[in-house]
């Protein structure tokens, strides 16, 4: 029996690439790195918007809500500059409940590659069966903010009724605690 594939969704956050001006290289990182990390099927839902609080709010209820995506990850939005609002409309979300790990791994894999890393404000949250984490809008960073964060993600998703998950362990292996573990 195959199991059911999980919905992920992938959010782009930018001004221009919304608008046309170039384009958006955030998505296929995203896709690209989950196509090599995952074992498991999944489909994906994409999208992008600009640094609009209406708008990231829009998108990100639409793809945990109607489109059922379980894993949601948004590219963008997350430095210092005023239009830079994304974790704080992720915050914000109805019966979000942050998972602070996820933010302070990234931004510690991070800054052993750039020092402005810590400028970054990337978050996760917990909503109803969706986890929700805002990675960085560069693409090379997005890979290593995917890496250092994604073996944590398969057990979150288990506990919080999400369908399974599984990674190639070549790639990130996923980590569960013995306890947790199917036999």
């Amino acid at each position: 029996m195959t199991a059911a594939p999980i919905s992920i969704g992938l959010l782009a956050v930018s001004d221009r690439a919304s608008a046309g001006e170039y384009s958006d290289r955030a998505i296929p990182a995203m896709r690209e790195w989950l196509q090599n990390a995952l074992s498991s099927p999944w489909s994906e839902i994409s999208q992008i918007v600009p640094d609009d609080a209406p708008a990231i709010r829009a998108a990100l209820l639409q793809m945990a809500d109607a489109q059922k995506c379980n894993l949601i990850l948004t590219s963008g939005g997350t430095g210092p500059a005023p239009r830079d609002v994304t974790p704080e409309v992720t915050l914000a979300l109805p019966d979000a409940r942050e998972m602070p790990g996820f933010g302070e791994e990234m931004r510690r894999a991070s800054l052993r590659v750039v020092p402005t890393a810590i400028l970054s404000r990337q978050t996760a949250v917990v909503r109803k069966q969706a986890l929700i984490i805002n990675l960085p809008g560069q693409p090379k960073a997005v890979a290593e903010t995917l890496q250092a964060v994604f073996a944590a993600v398969p057990y979150c998703l288990d506990l919080i009724g999400a369908p399974g998950m599984e990674t190639r362990s070549e790639v990130v292996a996923a980590f569960r605690p013995a306890s947790a573990k199917k036999n």
